[in-house]
């Protein structure tokens, strides 16, 4: 499909996208441009469950790192927190996130910046969380983001939560996780490489935290119950005729989907959520 008809799979959103063939676009974009508001592993039971765990109320002052399309953020400022700022790299995320309307006093702000590298102050954060995000990246980037996570974190107070992509069992024989890698790396045009749930909890230990608690769910991003339950019955029967429209979309979704069922069995989501390890003198 030409760069010149994608642009009508979703007008008037900013995502990412404009100028790149469906063909060779990343998944979570073409995705979006098909008007997937929810694009998280999880889905919106999993990010609900992560926000209540953070517990974050009318005193915190809440990061999110890589923030998106505003889905989660949205969530987050029905909570009223003293402060929000969103950190993304898209100059149309930021534009739309910073104009997030928040009720009450919530201060809101977005900033054009990397995850592992922000640019906010030490301490700034007393809640930070990414979704969708880790999985993503390299195992170095990784490392970089979390421990971006733990400098901006108030000691005392602070909570950090993730909610990524994971292997499952523990254990998982590593030529099949390879080849997993690789068909997902195939299907979306991402590099992504997740972690099983010891993994990623080591990942979060060694870079100075503690994990609290955890919760993993099925991987069923492009089921058509979940595509209701996260997105709305209208919302989910528009984006399946948007992509009916255009065959090189319907094409990649279909594959995406096909390399899902394919690893179901050990594929799922995960979100954990951890405190600072106080620091040994």
């Amino acid at each position: 499909m030409a760069s010149t008809d994608h642009s009508a799979l979703r007008k008037n959103i900013p995502v990412p996208g404009d100028g790149l063939d469906a063909t060779r676009m990343p998944g979570h974009w073409l995705l979006a441009r098909l008007g997937k508001r929810v694009l998280r592993p999880g889905g919106v039971e999993l990010t609900q469950w992560m926000l209540d765990a953070l517990d974050v109320d009318p005193d915190d002052r809440v990061v999110e790192l890589a923030a998106g399309l505003g889905g989660t953020a949205r969530l987050t400022l029905a909570r009223r927190p003293a402060a929000y700022t969103a950190v993304d790299r898209d100059p149309a995320a930021v534009a739309a996130l910073g104009a997030l309307a928040a009720p009450g006093p919530t201060e809101v702000r977005a900033v054009r910046s990397d995850a592992a590298d922000t640019g906010l102050p030490d301490g700034a954060a007393t809640v930070v969380y990414g979704e969708a995000m880790l999985t993503m990246q390299p195992e170095p980037a990784k490392r970089r983001i979390v421990r971006e996570a733990r400098r901006l974190l108030d000691d005392s107070t602070g909570r950090y939560a993730i909610h990524e992509l994971c292997l499952l069992p523990d254990g998982l024989d590593p030529a099949l996780a390879d080849r997993i890698t690789a068909d997902l790396r195939d299907a979306i045009h991402v590099g992504a490489r997740p972690l099983t749930p010891t993994e990623w909890n080591r990942l979060l230990a060694d870079e100075g935290f503690t994990v609290t608690a955890r919760r993993t769910a099925p991987m069923t991003l492009l089921e058509p119950r979940r595509l209701v339950t996260d997105e709305g019955l209208l919302p989910a029967l528009r984006m399946a005729g948007r992509a009916l429209r255009h065959p090189a979309a319907l094409r990649r979704v279909t594959h995406i989907r096909r390399v899902f069922r394919r690893h179901s069995a050990h594929l799922g989501a995960i979100t954990l959520l951890a405190v600072p390890t106080p620091y040994q003198p």
